[in-house]
């Protein structure tokens, strides 16, 4: 009997593992696997000198965080990818939900952290709810983007008004850079859906009319913009720090007998400039390496959705897509010194709870939705 109850385990898991991890794009898999890799490599050159500038007296503190995270991350990421179309569909679904939910908490309940309230502390644990609202609000509009005309359903209208109330809780925060973010992703799905250039227009036209009434009502937006029109009518420290660590780099790094001295006065080298950390430690080789990875995501995730005739998975691709690496654009810009500084991560290299899981989550999605199906 226990041979019988054995054998009939054993081909149950058989075929789950054909039933559940076919049809992946393996480098996609790989990509995000090495972009893991490397920000936890990374921890450990940034984390003890993050926690050495404000006097955490363990050096591998965020070193220790950052694993624990990215082990939460792996085995989340992992399990949503394993889902069908439909239930993964849910999550984003429900993920868009509570999101919303929670940044209308945060912005009654939360404590305002340098003029804005983007953070909610739970059990020790800050959240930051507008970073699940991206891979949530991928799926939502890819949803009603996918109405057909028989369906009677206002996709279009619905999608509309959906990006309308996101604008409106992320600015209300306030939080410009995770709104024009959201505007570029919501940009994408549009033209992907096969809205005319006119309707991008627009959107860019109404966007850009939004960031000026920021660069005139809000301090910190028009500070950041005048440092970087003009580093010399404030302060550009962090900027500045940021190409010094990039050029003394190199292209192979520092020897392994020299310390690295830039990233010890750099502000955030952990979250926000990781990677100008990643080329002086490691030199030019290590910061193409990254970007070279972003791009493998890019054109396997854009050749997936030219596969698929679904409208609901091509337009969904093309939002997880963007979501992760127009980011990885921001966060690469900043430290380049070719955009404005902006606090916005480095997906799955930057330290940062939130970040790193709702990274997962949109990789999990971008797997499942991505993943090649039989006729």
């Amino acid at each position: 009997m226990l041979e019988a109850a054995l054998s009939r385990i054993e081909l149950g898991m058989s075929k789950v593992r054909a039933g559940s991890f076919q049809g992946f794009d393996l480098a996609l898999v790989y990509a995000f696997c090495l972009l893991g890799l490397t920000g936890m490599v990374l921890s450990f050159a940034a984390g003890p000198v993050a926690a050495g500038r404000i006097g955490i007296a363990d050096p591998f503190y965020f070193t220790e965080r950052h694993l624990l995270f990215l082990v939460v991350t792996i085995v989340g990421a992992a399990g949503v990818a394993l889902l069908d179309l439909n239930r993964a569909r849910r999550v984003g679904i429900l993920t868009a939900a509570a999101s919303i939910v929670l940044i209308l908490v945060a912005l009654l309940f939360g404590p305002e952290i340098k003029g804005a309230k983007r953070w909610l502390h739970i059990a020790g644990f800050s959240l930051q709810p507008s970073e699940f609202l991206k891979p949530g609000f991928v799926c939502v509009a890819a949803w009603f983007l996918s109405a057909k005309p028989e369906d009677k359903f206002p996709g279009t209208l619905a999608c509309l008004l959906l990006y309308a109330v996101c604008s409106l809780l992320l600015l209300s925060q306030p939080d410009y850079g995770q709104w024009l973010l959201l505007t570029g992703i919501w940009a994408v799905m549009f033209f992907i859906a096969g809205w005319s250039w006119l309707w991008i227009a627009g959107l860019g036209g109404a966007a850009s009319a939004a960031l000026g009434l920021g660069y005139l009502t809000q301090s910190h937006v028009r500070a950041r913009i005048d440092r970087f029109l003009d580093p010399s009518s404030g302060d550009a420290y962090q900027t500045e720090k940021a190409a010094e660590a990039i050029s003394s780099g190199g292209v192979l790094g520092h020897d392994l007998h020299e310390a690295p001295a830039v990233k010890a006065s750099l502000p955030d080298a952990h979250t926000d400039f990781v990677y100008a950390v990643a080329v002086e430690e490691f030199g030019l080789l290590i910061g193409v390496l990254i970007l070279s990875l972003f791009a493998i995501i890019a054109i396997r995730s854009i050749s997936a959705a030219l596969a698929t005739q679904d409208m609901f998975r091509r337009t969904a691709i093309a939002g997880l897509t963007a979501a992760l690496c127009f980011q990885a654009s921001i966060n690469i810009g900043v430290n380049v010194g070719m955009l404005p500084a902006k606090g916005m991560t480095l997906p799955l290299i930057s330290s940062g709870g939130s970040s790193m899981m709702a990274t997962g989550l949109t990789a999990g999605l971008l797997l499942v939705f991505a993943r090649r199906r039989r006729a």
